[in-house]
């Protein structure tokens, strides 16, 4: 009998399994610097390539300010990213991907279908619906 107590628990093994997986991908692809806490920034980007205001991407990721442009300043060091002022607002600050950063993609989607193809390993599509399905719910009660 499964212990229905352990819920956290599992969720966190997997969220650092999965990290973990992330995190031996990225080197494999010489990409060391990246975390996996900068991918969802990453596919933000990517699904915008003429740039995002960064108060977007902080509620699009649902991450504080702060950590966000900490996440942002890496992904800049590392020459990912260009960051400038919008042309229209002076106080608000887009942020685009580099040719560098736009290089990545290919590597970053890779990585994310191994992801998931490990997450989902021998279940049927009803029984990914029902688990993303009961999983939003246990979220959405915080």
């Amino acid at each position: 009998m499964i212990n229905i107590n352990t819920i956290i628990s599992i969720i966190g093994n997997i969220h650092n399994n999965a990290n973990k997986l992330i995190i031996d991908e990225l080197k494999k692809h010489d990409l060391e610097g990246l975390a996996p806490s900068h991918g969802d920034i990453l596919i933000v980007l990517y699904q915008n390539e003429e740039g995002v205001p960064m108060n977007k991407i902080t509620s699009s990721i649902n991450k504080d300010k702060s950590t966000v442009t900490a996440l942002i300043n890496k992904l800049l060091k590392m020459e990912l990213i260009e960051k400038t002022k919008c042309k229209e607002d002076s106080r608000s600050t887009i942020i685009k991907l580099s040719k560098k950063g736009l290089d990545t993609k290919p590597i970053v989607e890779e990585i994310s279908h191994k992801l998931l193809n490990t997450t989902y390993e021998g279940f049927s599509q009803e029984e990914k619906e029902l688990l993303c399905s009961l999983l939003e719910r246990v979220k959405n009660n915080y």
